[in-house]
């Protein structure tokens, strides 16, 4: 496969409420020649959820036969049988759409995108202020048990140590001034 030819990949990674997400979308709304890559999931769809546009919903089984196929960029076991990753294809789709891919991933599954494609790949970590700072986000979600708090909070401490595996770091103190380094970030990368 020639990479030359194709467009670019643009990876935002960062812990659980640090804000890559928001981030993410506002780059999408902003940069017509992104598009958001769709992860594959093996667990079951919530009736709010649309196959092909929130995750591309398989079973357990046909995902193991995909990551045995290599059919993954990425991919992760996040609970027993419980699957994420990133199919080739959909890389592939959105290059033949004539767009560039854009990646709200975890840390582990950014990394690994990078290894794959370090010329054509710009990966980015936002970094939140502080581990309190991060704990404090979380709370006023209020989506979070105490035990699942701590899981997260202690995950990010975990993933904030992969931070200088990534191309630039964006300290997420102020959202606006976090998306505008954000957009400049890519806009270089993309003329570049």
């Amino acid at each position: 496969m020639n990479r030359q030819k194709e467009g670019k990949l643009i990876i935002f990674s960062a812990p659980s409420g640090a804000g890559k997400t928001t981030i993410v979308k506002a780059l999408l709304e902003s940069n017509r020649t992104l598009e958001f890559s769709i992860s594959a999931a093996s667990r079951r769809k919530r009736p709010t959820e649309t196959d092909g546009k929130d995750y591309y919903f398989i079973s357990s089984e046909d995902f193991k036969k995909k990551i045995a196929n290599g059919e993954f960029l990425e991919w992760e076991e996040v609970y027993k049988d419980h699957y994420y990753g990133t199919l080739k294809s959909e890389v592939e789709r959105i290059w033949a759409n004539g767009q560039h891919v854009i990646f709200d991933v975890d840390v582990v599954g950014g990394l690994n995108i990078k290894k794959q494609y370090p010329l054509q790949s710009l990966a980015i970590f936002v970094m939140p202020p502080s581990v309190e700072e991060l704990e404090k986000r979380l709370r006023l979600r209020s989506t979070e048990s105490e035990e699942s708090l701590k899981k997260r909070v202690d995950k990010a401490r975990h993933e904030l140590t992969f931070a200088p595996g990534f191309d630039k770091i964006i300290v997420n103190d102020n959202l606006p001034e976090a998306i505008a380094k954000a957009k400049k970030l890519v806009e270089e990368f993309l003329n570049s």
